[in-house]
């Protein structure tokens, strides 16, 4: 057990500190080929957990392509300045209305999509508004993470559970619809009682945006097309990467008639480093089941029941929160996925325990700006916007917010399950 957490530990800690300005998916494609030059997992070992991801890794590539697409029609820029009209000129009005949006947006597109698309417009709105921009921004990175598991699809990390457990989209709402409403709830609250004063003025509201452009209209339709399919997919428990790659398919075939897109800045917009990335850690988590962490974990899940479904529970969503701040959700995800399929006893006495690794994999990142990759995509936009945010910053934050919700959160899951 001990080489597979050495090689791992190691490979967090060159994602986080990225020495010689090597990039995340460098440092983790770089360990997961140290998992199996060591002889911890076989080559077709790491096989099988690529093409376990397969359906994660489709759905990345579809959304990125979908939200570059969406970006480029001016679709988030056109809702933003309409939510500034709605506001009546209401600093606090506003904030709501930023939460609200970046529900949908992150409902729709995924956390990913709201850290990579709302934020440099709020950013540049509140700029313009003469607002102090740290409530809204701040506002699109923890609204990204707390609602990112009101739908499977909402957060790409929700797949790993969605995928192993086979959960339908009728019992996923069921166990997570009402606890996301509560953590929404909850975080927006708490920032109205911390930003109380930043958000105290009002200003004039702008004027309202242009008539909105044809392709803005095309990805309007295609967006809920890919709901739709979201919905069907799930009721039949089909992967939900094809309609969203369906979706980039259609806008992509017709953004090219009549040259209504540009390539280059296209290309440019998707993030392609992702998917090495996303891929990696799959092979490292598997280098980690190989090597008996997992198993380990599996039997403190089984120890945990004798204390009740509750502490199951808690335990479950608070320990994928705080392994989510020290790895990264995505990893620490993959190990609770893992980890509860090794303890099926435990998930049968207690079928809410998958929901809780979601919450806690998706809400726990509102810690440590490395927990989620929305997080760490929302940092680096606005230092290259000049807004300069420490990890400090964010940290205290949400050691304000973050705890409070959670435990809410978990609480009314158990009392759902």
């Amino acid at each position: 057990m001990l080489p597979s957490l050495v090689v791992f530990g190691l490979t967090i800690a060159g994602i986080i500190f990225r020495p010689f300005r090597r990039s995340e998916a460098f440092m983790a494609c770089l360990g997961a080929a140290a998992m199996v030059v060591l002889g911890i997992i076989t080559l077709s070992d790491a096989a099988v957990a690529l093409s376990g991801s397969l359906n994660v890794l489709g759905f990345f590539l579809g959304l990125m392509v979908v939200a570059a697409v969406a970006e480029s029609a001016g679709l988030v820029e056109a809702v933003t300045q309409r939510a500034a009209a709605w506001s009546g000129g209401s600093g606090r009005r506003l904030l709501l209305i930023v939460f609200g949006v970046g529900v949908v947006t992150t409902s729709l597109l995924s956390n990913d999509a709201t850290a990579l698309m709302l934020t440099p417009v709020v950013f540049l709105l509140a700029r313009r508004l003469s607002l102090d921009p740290l409530p809204y921004v701040f506002a699109c990175a923890f609204i990204a993470n707390a609602a990112s598991f009101l739908l499977p699809v909402a957060n790409p990390v929700n797949l790993l559970a969605v995928d192993a457990f086979d959960l339908r989209l009728g019992d996923y709402l069921v166990h997570l619809l009402l606890p996301g409403l509560v953590v929404i709830g909850a975080t927006a609250a708490i920032f109205l009682f911390i930003f109380r004063r930043e958000t105290g003025r009002t200003f004039a509201v702008p004027a309202p945006p242009p008539p909105g452009r044809p392709m803005l209209r095309l990805v309007i339709v295609v967006l809920f097309g890919i709901v739709a399919g979201y919905v069907i997919f799930s009721l039949n428990g089909w992967p939900l990467s094809l309609p969203v790659l369906a979706g980039a398919a259609v806008l992509l075939t017709m953004g090219s008639m009549g040259s209504r897109l540009k390539w280059p800045e296209l290309a440019r917009s998707v993030s392609w480093s992702i998917l090495p990335f996303v891929a990696a850690l799959a092979v490292l988590v598997k280098g980690l089941e190989a090597g008996g962490a997992t198993a380990a974990l599996a039997g403190l899940y089984d120890g945990l029941l004798g204390n009740g479904g509750l502490a199951a529970g808690l335990a479950t969503s608070f320990s994928t929160a705080a392994a989510s701040n020290v790895m990264n959700n995505w990893p620490a995800m993959m190990v609770s996925v893992t980890t509860l399929s090794g303890a099926p006893e435990a998930v049968a006495q207690n079928p809410g325990l998958p929901y809780q690794a979601i919450l806690g994999a998706a809400l726990g990142p509102n810690i440590a700006v490395m927990g989620s990759l929305s997080s760490m995509l929302w940092l680096v936009l606005l230092r290259r916007r000049g807004l300069f945010v420490s990890a400090g910053a964010f940290f205290r934050l949400g050691m304000l917010v973050t705890p409070a919700a959670l435990l809410l959160g978990s609480l009314t899951l158990y009392l759902l399950s």
